[in-house]
């Protein structure tokens, strides 16, 4: 498969670094995005940019899509003019939103009916890693469909992990960030608690970190963006809340009661007055904001 033009359609702080690296591995990259104002950075960073999705969909190689929401990349990828009306060579479309498996099956398998192939490929590592080429990108999807754009993957990621057929990736993503949410609970509760028992967080945290305590919300999230108060990791409390609700009900879907996780969902949607969507999701673990978080 020729892997020349990459279209990225979805321009945001992911989407930018993750067309950046493409640029820098040699890729000619096109790009496009509903912001006039992503457009012009995008340009501003020697990444061509189309008018019209359509243009993307038309014309790349193999494409990436990053954006918000499952109901986005379907409108996307199956909107009229766009890839199910290109016949004859085989696209893959690489999705590196987080989105529900069910979605994710009933897209895959729309694509395939046309000839085309679907990848649902989330991501780790925030908008630095992405920017950096340094992501960790778990996928679902065929072998096939996978081997023909590892060369693209491999441009946005340090890790690339096939975890299965089509819907696992987004599995593995909901999985994993629902542990992020409930660790970024947990951390608040312990440096609550530590300063009112009277050590300091930041004490308190070169222990945990040493010790089995530790998560990536300990060693990474809390003294990177919390300690410092600059919260600007780049992912939000909304994008959070969204995917914390998809691994609920992705439990529901498999009948299984997870009684932790529903509280985790409560706290995130019981703190929407005091951490709205917009704000960044490292707010979640702020101690020193706890007569502000959610009680009941």
């Amino acid at each position: 498969m020729e892997l020349s033009t990459i279209g990225v359609v979805g321009l945001g702080q992911m989407g930018f670094g993750m067309a950046s690296s493409l640029l820098r591995a040699g890729f000619a990259v096109l790009g496009h995005d509903i912001s006039l104002a992503r457009q012009e950075a995008a340009r501003a960073a020697g990444i061509a940019v189309a008018a019209a999705q359509q243009e993307v969909l038309s014309q790349a190689d193999a494409l990436v899509f990053s954006l918000p929401y499952a109901r986005d990349v379907e409108a996307v990828a199956t909107a009229p003019g766009g890839l199910l009306a290109r016949p004859g060579r085989r696209v893959v479309l690489i999705d590196t939103s987080t989105s529900d498996p069910v979605t994710t099956r009933r897209l895959a398998a729309r694509l395939e009916a046309a000839g085309h192939g679907l990848l649902d490929a989330p991501v780790s590592g925030g908008p630095a890693g992405a920017a950096a080429g340094s992501l960790t990108m778990m996928v679902g999807g065929t072998a096939g469909d996978l081997a023909a754009v590892r060369p693209v993957l491999e441009a946005m990621a340090a890790r690339v992990v096939h975890v299965g057929a089509s819907g696992a990736g987004n599995i593995a993503k909901l999985v994993n960030n629902m542990l992020v949410a409930a660790h970024l609970v947990t951390a608040r509760e312990a440096l609550r608690l530590s300063e009112a028992a009277g050590l300091p967080a930041a004490e308190a945290l070169a222990v945990i970190n040493a010790a089995t305590g530790r998560s990536a919300a300990t060693e990474v999230m809390v003294p990177r963006w919390v300690l410092p108060g600059g919260f600007d990791s780049g992912f939000t409390a909304g994008l959070m809340r969204k995917d914390v609700r998809l691994a609920a009900e992705l439990a529901e879907a498999v009948g299984l009661d997870l009684p932790l996780a529903a509280e985790v969902r409560r706290l995130w949607e019981a703190a929407a007055p005091t951490l709205p969507d917009a704000a960044d999701f490292t707010r979640m673990a702020d101690y020193r904001a706890a007569e502000e978080a959610p009680h009941g």
